[in-house]
């Protein structure tokens, strides 16, 4: 008999039984992601002995060493000499909320120590009785009803309130940064991350994790440019365009972050905020730094903060400027994350308020000065000039010659005269 086929007796000897999410989805009328198992009366040494491997140090799951499916065994806490449905029970308690406390024996029976079925049908979001274990958990209840809203999904008053006392409480901040991180990248690259974002906020969990978004809030735009005026609801509105975008996690982090400048504006200046791009540099490295951002995110977060504006208002820039835009983003090398930045940019502009289905023209224009640029044969121009020195001139002004000849396309014609925001301090310094 193969090893694979001796694993599968095995397993079928331990009788494992499915639970979370796979158990939950079929009675939602949705098909499963992932199958998650749990193992009661087999040791961790049995299950190393047949090849799984441990996820962690700390934790009860292991992976299938040929499917790669989690198997989990009774979560700490739990009474390993209690008959084993008493263990099955009492480690469906302790996990997060009613609706995710199912399994199924391997017959098909549902143990619902919880009544999560009940709920589901009640359309309820509710804790388990062991909810405040983990401080985490607001988030995660926070993205599970962005993801299950449209379906008429609630959360409890009971939810309500236990997870603004936790988010209350110092225990949010002191969770490990890379799993705070994970759940608001699950969060933000969900169905609604609008939804997600708004929902920490109504929680408390929005100002003890991301104050720098939080303070948003209350913030005044010009109404000329912001017609939904309030920057927090600007901030939604764009994370929404985001998401109908691209589904990727950097684009909708930069989206979110984009206009934390705003929040550092003294209210004596509002509504305007002149030089909030720049002002937005600070908290952004902050915030990634505290919840240790993969590098990626970080990068076009920044960038987008910093030049937005420059890519609204790309029709009014002079070539000299627009060089040193593509240059600043490099978009030469890093093509992929230049049209990323696009797309957040494309977003942040149709985030306003009558604004969701209108077009920007902008990025096309700026993939052809892209284009044009990369077409400039540097490695030409260095073996043709015969003085050494002069090479990096000669470059640019070829580059600006080829960034010059791109014509602009009709609807960026009468830019001057569109509903745009103004233009940042750095720009008339760059353009003159």
């Amino acid at each position: 008999m193969q090893p694979a086929d001796q694993l599968a007796v095995q397993l079928a000897a331990w009788r494992p039984l499915l639970v979370g999410g796979a158990v939950r989805d079929p009675l939602l009328g949705e098909s499963p992601q992932d199958r998650d198992w749990l193992l009661v009366g087999v040791s961790p040494e049995t299950l190393k002995a047949f090849g799984f491997l441990q996820v962690g140090r700390d934790f009860s799951v292991f992976l299938h060493p040929y499917s790669h499916e989690q198997y989990a065994l009774p979560r700490s806490g739990v009474d390993r000499t209690l008959p084993p449905l008493r263990q099955v029970e009492e480690d469906l308690k302790r996990r997060d909320l009613t609706l995710n406390a199912l399994a199924l024996t391997p017959e098909g029976a549902l143990i619902d120590p919880c009544g999560g079925a009940q709920d589901i049908a009640q359309r309820l979001l509710r804790p388990t009785p062991h909810f405040a274990e983990d401080p985490l958990r607001v988030l995660r209840l926070a993205r599970l009803y962005a993801r299950y809203r449209h379906l008429g999904f609630r959360i409890t008053a009971e939810g309500v309130q236990l997870a603004r006392s936790l988010s209350a409480s110092a225990l949010l901040t002191e969770l490990p940064p890379e799993r705070v991180y994970q759940e608001l990248e699950a969060g933000i690259t969900g169905r609604d991350p609008a939804c997600f974002i708004a929902t920490l906020r109504e929680l408390g969990a929005l100002a003890a994790l991301l104050p720098e978004v939080e303070r948003l809030w209350g913030v005044p735009q010009p109404p000329a440019h912001h017609p939904e005026v309030d920057t927090g609801a600007h901030l939604l509105l764009t994370v929404t365009q985001a998401a109908q975008l691209s589904p990727d996690a950097d684009v909708r982090f930069a989206a979110m972050l984009h206009d934390l400048g705003k929040g550092l504006t003294p209210p004596a200046e509002w509504p305007s905020h002149h030089g909030h791009e720049a002002a937005g540099v600070r908290p952004i490295r902050t915030l990634c730094q505290r919840l240790r951002v993969p590098k990626a995110v970080r990068e076009l977060a920044l960038l987008t903060a910093r030049y937005h504006l420059h890519a609204h208002r790309i029709a009014l820039l002079r070539s000299k400027t627009q060089l040193k835009l593509l240059l600043a983003l490099d978009a030469l090398r890093r093509p992929e994350r230049f049209a990323r930045f696009l797309l957040a940019c494309e977003a942040d502009s149709r985030g306003r308020s009558g604004y969701a289905e209108r077009p920007y023209p902008q990025a096309d224009y700026l993939q052809q000065l892209q284009r044009a640029l990369a077409a400039v044969d540097g490695g030409r121009i260095a073996a043709e000039v015969s003085d050494r020195e002069q090479i990096p001139q000669q470059l640019r002004s070829a580059q600006l010659r080829a960034l010059a000849a791109v014509t602009l396309p009709p609807a960026l014609a009468n830019t001057a005269s569109q509903n745009q925001p103004s233009l940042p301090k750095i720009f008339h310094e760059e353009n003159k």
